[in-house]
């Protein structure tokens, strides 16, 4: 059973560190851009019924209350399983108790929130407009109204953060008492703000020291930790990034989204005139198995539990110790086999990206 990612690609403000598709919110792009995401829904759904529906950016909460409603009736042709797991990302700011209304008449369940910091320095540095009281009141508001499956995001590494800042952050992140937190070190991806103003990482030693603090804290707290990046109690875990890392099939709608559907992975394109002139694809590639394969190694181990070894087999005909060298990774303990399962340690995943290229 598939998934669906939409993409909304406007923001009210543009994040100093984002390099996804996105563009500054003006009412009369709005109802043309989901014009032409009713067509190329129209055109590629292939009326099966799905598990999740995301729909992210972008900042999909500054959108009206009428385009919100409009949104939700272009998706409505999108078949759902019964307990459908619905997705709609927000910004603090764009948080409205009207808002949140509508997207619970819309069968929304599931709201992901991008707090990023509460320290006035770091949200600075992130062109966020938010502060700590913000936070806690809107995140009240959603849980008032019957929100009760909510994600957070943090961002830390920042050349404005040490030890200190992290520790207040991450106590603040429990307070508010939310089911799962996503935590990312920050990357500076060219063309964004923070590139052209050439800021640095801060050095590799203090990430990782970061990074250890997050884990053993919020496992501490009883949240378990599933993938590299993402943490939540139990039976909490976000379906639709699951759908990811097990490597599954999904619809990608909207400019800028990638999909994958009938062995096909294709990105639609970054312009918002040639997308609104119905030119959706920018490119679609037929996936090889042994290009599958290597999906399977490179998203699967990225969750804690890792990847099946039996279900490895069973989708490509082939053993995963046949298909892969996996001996010296082994070897070293960087990867461990436990009953039907292979994994990287959890104290060995900050180096994730090292130990793929050796299985490589």
């Amino acid at each position: 059973m598939r998934s669906v990612y939409v993409h909304i690609p406007f923001c009210n403000s543009i994040c100093s560190y984002c390099d996804f598709c996105k563009v500054l919110n003006y009412d009369n792009w709005s109802t043309p851009y989901l014009d032409a995401l009713k067509r190329e829904i129209d055109e590629y759904y292939e009326e099966d019924t799905v598990k999740t529906i995301y729909v992210g950016g972008g900042t999909p909460s500054c959108l009206s209350v009428e385009n919100i409603n409009y949104l939700f009736k272009i998706l409505s042709v999108i078949k759902r399983e019964k307990n459908a797991e619905v997705t709609f990302e927000c910004n603090i700011n764009d948080i409205t108790r009207e808002k949140l209304e509508v997207l619970k008449k819309n069968g929304v369940n599931r709201i992901s929130i991008g707090v990023e910091s509460f320290n006035k320095y770091n949200l600075k540095l992130l062109n966020r407009k938010h502060d700590k009281k913000d936070v806690f009141e809107k995140i009240a508001l959603c849980k008032e109204l019957g929100f009760d499956n909510i994600n957070v995001d943090l961002i830390y590494a920042l050349p404005t953060e040490d030890m200190m800042v992290l520790r207040k952050d991450v106590s603040l992140l429990l307070k508010l008492d939310v089911d799962h937190i996503s935590t990312y070190s920050l990357i500076i991806e060219n063309n964004t703000a923070l590139y052209n103003k050439k800021v640095k990482n801060i050095n590799e030693e203090l990430d990782a020291k970061m990074y250890k603090y997050i884990c053993k804290k919020l496992k501490k707290k009883n949240y378990i930790h599933y993938e590299v990046s993402n943490f939540a109690r139990e039976g909490k875990e976000s379906k639709h990034n699951l759908t990811y890392w097990n490597n599954e099939e999904y619809y990608g709608f909207g400019v800028g989204a990638h999909g994958y559907v009938n062995n096909m992975r294709y990105e639609n394109t970054r312009s918002l005139n040639k997308y609104m002139k119905d030119n959706y694809r920018l490119e679609e590639l037929l996936v090889s198995n042994q290009e599958e394969m290597e999906n399977e190694i490179i998203l699967g181990l990225r969750k804690l539990k890792g990847i099946s070894v039996s279900e490895f087999e069973r989708k490509y005909q082939r053993s995963v110790f046949e298909a892969f060298n996996l001996e010296k990774a082994i070897l070293k303990s960087y990867l461990v086999q436990k009953g039907d399962y292979l994994y990287i340690p959890e104290d060995k995943i900050y180096i994730m990206n090292e130990i793929i290229n050796m299985i490589m």
